[in-house]
């Protein structure tokens, strides 16, 4: 129920207070107890990788070919809204907004400290290490980790929350998702209950990916101009990119968050410049090729791996084992629990799409993006490790916050080096930027019950406790805080899990129906629907 009146005006104050009260509670056991919610969290995702990860497995290969079928079928015709709208965004503008609430600064993170760490690590797939062979399978492994499966499972809360909110017509919250399934249930305590899993997914999703931008900004201050890593000056970073973000949000989706996520994308074109005029060029290419047939060839088979053998070859005691949940679980649960939030933003700038363009959008195009992005930058310090001086490995094992910062150095020490460095810095945080305000705006839209302008002073409040949460969980544990965190947002993915399933099934009855009753507006059929 949303209010009129009084500072709940305009969100459903039962969700809202009931999300508060649990973020509160995280809170205060990441300041008072910080080892006993380490310990309660990690068990939990132990459990869960060891436990679940057929579930995780299936649900990712599972959501890949249902978006393939749709793409593919007669539905693929039908458009998100009704038959004379078209798109708000032209397709350069809404690849960049996908790609940088879906990835960016994730991206950046993990683009060379994940090929780095199946390089010198090995993997289940192979035992070889800093070899040409490691290289190949580091490369198939982190594509596998951002490429389709990644994105389909976005797409699927996406467009369910596009198909319902401009085709049939009914408010733009996760809620209502399962309208065509519950019917008017979702008004009720079920429809709170959704939105407040949502919520905390989200939020949670959100913070942890902060956390790790925030560390990977100091670290490229260190580089450039000798800045101490330190938690106060992260802190410092928090409350002012906080306070762009929240800049950023009041100017509204047509404004600062469109014109950031285009200077994203510009940015993103000159890092990538970078890399093929300085670096190893022929390298990057041929590796991008060679990968992504590499990953295709594999992509069934890496999609169904559950690890039974290995398990069951070494009674559970081995790194083999519990690679997979280190690794694809743990993606996989963390873009589940992103979902929510990639999901609302997605939706709201495709509106005039049709199915067929908005699952090959969403879930090609974005993908071949992570597989550019992938070749240049890991690709990059592949190349340096194995054919040149090497060292990337080391310094990412040390410290994963400095693996591009160290690849630029590498590559072209001196001036080049420090400007390429330079520009990292800024694109992290424009990208830093860009998840906050986003974030901000998908919790209270969903808050809202689906109104796509909430009022300012919810989202100044959200992108405050989005900045607070941040804070207090580098004070009270640094690292291991946002490691802890970034387990409770897996953690959250699992009920939120079940609800993506039922958008599944009701994207298909949805359509299926509207089939039969000749296409009408869902607002005109949904009795029959329902």
């Amino acid at each position: 129920m949303i209010l009129h009146s009084g500072p709940f005006r305009g969100i459903n104050p039962l969700v809202a207070s009931i999300t508060i009260a649990i973020v509160g509670v995280v809170i205060a056991f990441a300041l008072f107890f910080p080892e006993r919610l380490t310990s309660v969290t990690d068990a939990g995702r132990t459990f869960i990788t060891y436990y679940f990860n057929w579930w995780y497995v299936a649900l990712a290969a599972t959501f890949l070919f249902f978006l393939i079928f749709l793409a593919i079928s007669p539905y693929g015709k039908l458009r998100l809204g009704q038959e004379d709208d078209r798109p708000e965004f032209g397709y350069f503008t809404w690849f960049a907004m996908l790609y940088a609430a879906g990835q960016g600064i994730g991206i950046i993170f993990w683009s060379i400290a994940e090929p780095m760490m199946h390089l010198s690590q090995g993997t289940p797939f192979s035992s070889a290490t800093n070899s040409t062979e490691a290289a190949t399978v580091a490369m198939r492994l982190s594509y596998f980790h951002w490429g389709m499966n990644a994105w389909g499972i976005y797409c699927i809360v996406a467009l369910a929350l596009a198909l319902m909110a401009y085709r049939y017509r009914l408010p733009l919250s996760i809620r209502y998702t399962l309208y065509p399934l519950l019917g008017d249930r979702v008004n009720g305590w079920l429809g709170n209950f959704i939105d407040i899993i949502a919520l905390f997914a989200t939020l949670f999703g959100i913070v942890t990916s902060l956390g790790l931008g925030v560390q990977q900004i100091n670290s490229g201050l260190n580089f450039v101009w000798d800045i101490p890593i330190s938690i106060n000056v992260q802190l410092g970073l928090i409350f002012v990119i906080t306070i762009l973000a929240l800049i950023s949000v009041m100017s509204g989706l047509k404004r600062g968050i469109k014109y950031l996520s285009e200077v994203n994308m510009w940015l993103t074109f000159v890092i990538l410049a970078f890399f093929l005029f300085f670096g190893p060029t022929r390298y990057i290419i041929n590796n991008f090729f060679d990968s992504i047939g590499d990953y295709f060839v594999n992509l069934i088979p890496l999609s169904l791996y559950a690890g039974a053998n290995e398990v069951a070859e070494n009674g559970g005691g081995s790194w083999q084992d519990i690679w997979q949940g280190w690794w694809t679980i743990f993606y996989w649960g963390w873009w589940i629990s992103w979902s929510p939030f990639v999901g609302v933003f997605v939706a709201r700038v495709s509106k005039g799409r049709t199915v067929r363009e908005f699952i090959f959008g969403v879930v090609g195009v974005s993908s071949l993006l992570s597989f550019v992005w992938l070749s240049a930058y890991g690709g990059s310090a592949i190349f340096v490790e194995l054919f040149e001086d090497g060292g990337i490995a080391n310094m990412v094992s040390d410290n994963m916050s400095l693996a591009l910062y160290a690849t630029f150095e590498a590559i072209e020490p001196g001036v080049i080096g420090l400007m390429a460095g330079l520009i990292g810095t800024v694109l992290v945080s424009t990208y830093f930027i860009t998840s906050s305000d986003s974030g901000t705006l998908v919790v209270t839209t969903i808050l809202s019950e689906g109104d796509p302008h909430p009022l300012t002073r919810h989202r100044v409040m959200w992108g405050v406790i989005e900045g607070v949460i941040a804070a207090v969980l580098l004070v009270a544990g640094g690292a291991w805080a946002l490691t802890t965190l970034q387990t409770a947002a897996i953690l959250a993915a699992l009920p939120f899990s079940i609800i993506m399933v039922l958008m599944a099934f009701s994207i298909y009855k949805a359509l299926s129906q509207e089939k039969r009753l000749g296409l009408k507006p869902y607002s005109e059929a949904k009795e029959t629907v329902a």
